[in-house]
């Protein structure tokens, strides 16, 4: 049998190519990161720009470099890819928002940010997937079944948390912060369950059966991704506080936690579960358990790679989408009629603002119901800013709208075609022309109150400040608060009024106390092990070696 040496060369040579194209892509996308870095950095303190509308324009701007440099033609390059984004990029964004977040100011507004994160994106869901079957359907936009519009209401009620983030100061406006930020991570989960949901479920035939078994399935998603989460944090807690990797080298501690963390990511992934709840959940306990076990030099050097490894991705992902934008295939679909995209893309947009609209001002009043301090409660101003500030759509979308209406990035559908550029659109349209008026408008309808607010705004133990403070002063935190090994009294009640309006003994007091009694001898943390004059403990040994 002859042996075929020129079929051989061929695909050498084609191996090659792919190489070659592969280090170009590799280094444009570094140059053009520095690039974002170095420019963001003269833009500090620009009212209209930041860190992701940078990217995004010079993505734009790159592509169109590009094309005119192929002649028109269509580089590889442009190719978004749902399995990049969800494997590789978000993980590490979503881990540090966990890591670095403010945990008790999240969890005293745990209940508000879950109505506003699931049942919230469930009425915008539901908002926007009736709005385009009932619209849609009367134009001519191709064949789409009731699956894609249901498709559409989860890509479209999904928020861009990653560039809300950027706008919002977390210690100017701790409030306002948690409920943005943690609607944002709880909304892009219950987006992709609900995608997920659409795509395995018979929706030919909906019956009560069938609706009672989605929402059994979201909920199971949401206990199992976040017990998940919970685990994983406090393995990575108990492997490192037993084993004492710094005692030899910070590397290992440092790589275990990385590590274990993207571990529960893909656990999470393999499983079919939610893996951005893992994550961030995961995250949380890891800031709160395992940070604290490692030596002093790995706490820094953790700090700061979690926050660069998110920085990075973040800046990826922007140029990712502002470059892919540009990919003329998709585009030649709807070039015989403009006009039918710029109307499918105003109507998506009409109905982002109208189905967020739709829960974020009655939710916040039935939340103010349950709030009894004025301070808790959410004013008009600031429900105005949540609901701006969810308005931005980024690359969840993309990656969603990818995988429903393409297969590896082609479409020879015009629906599909049409759906695709409409998000591509709504995405560009929301994220810069909101994302550039979201900075002014905030400084319109809620000034600075950083000197009121700075003395409390640093979380004890936290990653985010290696300064101990009590973050919550009189209102309803404990009275007491550990402050580097000295106890700083705080006052109590001192009359009847004032003992019913401000308890001493909240959900975080006897969290505390559990915490204290059963979970930090077998899991470490903060404080943990007290000084005992004449009989160090083994740990305690090993924290001196560390200093």
């Amino acid at each position: 049998m002859a042996f075929d040496f020129g079929a051989l060369l061929e695909k050498m040579k084609m191996l090659l190519a792919s190489d070659h194209a592969s280090i170009v892509s590799i280094n444009l996308f570094v140059a053009l990161i520095c690039a974002c870095i170095v420019i963001g950095h003269l833009l500090e303190e620009n009212r209209w720009m930041n860190e992701s509308i940078t990217a995004l324009t010079i993505g734009l701007c790159t592509g169109v470099v590009i094309l005119q440099i192929s002649g028109g033609k269509t580089p590889h390059i442009f190719m978004f890819s749902e399995d990049l984004f969800f494997i590789y990029l978000l993980p590490p964004i979503i881990f540090n928002a966990g890591f670095q977040v403010k945990k008790k100011q999240f969890f005293r507004n745990f209940m508000t940010i879950i109505l506003f994160g699931a049942l919230g994106n469930l009425i915008s869901f539901i908002t926007i997937s009736l709005g385009a079957i009932g619209i849609f359907r009367k134009m001519n936009i191709g064949k789409l079944e009731i699956g894609d519009y249901l498709a559409i209401g989860a890509i479209f009620s999904t928020t861009d948390s990653v560039c809300t983030l950027q706008v919002l100061n977390q210690d100017e406006m701790p409030l306002l912060y948690s409920l943005v930020f943690g609607e944002g991570v709880v909304n892009d989960a219950t987006s992709v369950v609900l995608f997920n949901a659409v795509q395995n479920f018979d929706l030919s035939h909906i019956n009560t059966t069938i609706a009672l078994q989605l929402v059994g399935n979201i909920l199971y998603l949401f206990i199992s991704s976040t017990f998940l989460g919970f685990i994983a944090g406090l393995f990575s807690a108990y492997v490192i506080k037993k084993l004492y990797f710094g005692r030899h080298s910070t590397d290992r501690e440092v790589a275990i936690m990385i590590l274990m963390a993207y571990l529960s990511y893909m656990v999470a992934e393999l499983f079919s579960l939610s893996a951005i709840l893992t994550v961030f959940f995961c995250g949380i306990v890891m800031s709160h358990y395992t940070w604290h076990n490692v030596s002093e030099n790995s706490r820094v050097t953790t700090k700061h790679t979690f926050a660069t490894l998110s920085f990075i991705a973040e800046i990826f992902i922007f140029l990712y989408v502002g470059m892919d934008t540009l990919d003329m295939e998709k585009w030649k679909f709807v070039s015989d009629s403009p006009g039918i995209s710029v109307k499918v893309s105003s109507i998506l947009l009409v109905l982002v603002l109208v189905g967020r609209a739709a829960f974020v001002f009655p939710l916040s009043f039935l939340s103010n119901l349950t709030k009894k301090s004025p301070d808790e409660k959410i004013d008009f101003k600031q429900q105005f800013t949540i609901w701006w500030a969810g308005l931005m759509r980024g690359a969840v979308s993309m990656a969603l709208a990818y995988n429903q209406f393409t297969k590896g990035g082609h479409t020879q559908l015009r629906g599909n075609a049409i759906m695709i550029t409409s998000t591509i659109t709504v995405v560009l349209f929301s994220t810069v022309v909101f994302g550039l008026m979201t900075k002014p408008l905030i400084r319109l309808l809620l000034p600075s109150s950083k000197n009121l607010i700075r003395s409390v705004s640093s979380e004890p133990g936290s990653p985010k400040s290696f300064i101990n403070m009590p973050l919550l002063v009189g209102n309803g935190q404990d009275s007491d608060s550990d402050l580097g090994g000295v106890q700083y009294k705080f006052p109590r009640p001192n009359s009847l009024r004032m003992f019913l309006t401000t308890p001493s003994h909240t959900v975080h007091y006897y969290w505390r106390k559990f915490d204290n009694a059963f979970m930090r001898p077998v899991f470490g943390g903060r404080g943990f092990v007290p000084f005992v004059p004449g009989s160090p403990t083994e740990q305690q040994c090993d924290h001196q070696q560390w200093h």
